[in-house]
């Protein structure tokens, strides 16, 4: 395991070969969304989309190079408030899948959110405030083989964007 800085996961998750990138989130909130779920909170729908539609734009930029970008969103139910931000914005994203937290008590997952590649799993390991406290950087081949196959599962059991009624 290595530490390493939020400019080195980038420079990583989109080195060469070009991959798609899988990622599992666990968390009920992030702080580093606060601006865009204050706006959403505030009432001002149309910035929060407008928002999240620049990153899909960005994303699908990526996506054409050979970064693909899959995303489980493991979530408690009743949603929280971010959450159902959330679902609620996040409509245009196809490759999303959402799992209820309920779903994944006796299943094998990693303890953090984490980006996966066929050669290395970056966790996010964030802090009692939802700040990111560190980001680990793992290769060996036992630490992406769990991973890819948490995600497989959490793939195939979660229920596709669009279809997710909370």
């Amino acid at each position: 395991m290595e530490l390493i800085s939020a400019e080195r996961r980038s420079e990583l998750l989109y080195s060469e070969p070009a991959q798609e990138i899988r990622k599992l989130e666990f968390q009920d909130f992030y702080e580093v969304d606060r601006a865009l779920f204050e706006q959403w909170r505030s009432g001002d729908r149309a910035e929060a989309i407008r928002i999240i539609e620049g990153f899909l734009g960005s994303r699908a930029k990526k996506a054409a190079a050979g970064y693909g970008y899959r995303r489980v969103r493991i979530i408690s139910e009743p949603l929280s408030e971010y959450q159902r931000m959330a679902v609620e914005i996040g409509h245009a994203d196809p490759d999303l899948r959402w799992l209820p937290r309920s779903q994944v008590s006796t299943l094998p997952m990693p303890g953090n959110d984490c980006l996966i590649r066929n050669d290395m799993v970056i966790f996010n390991v964030l802090d009692g405030n939802s700040n990111r406290a560190e980001i680990q950087l793992f290769t060996d081949p036992e630490s992406i083989k769990f991973c890819n196959d948490a995600f497989d599962l959490a793939w195939s059991l979660g229920i596709p964007n669009g279809k997710y009624q909370p």
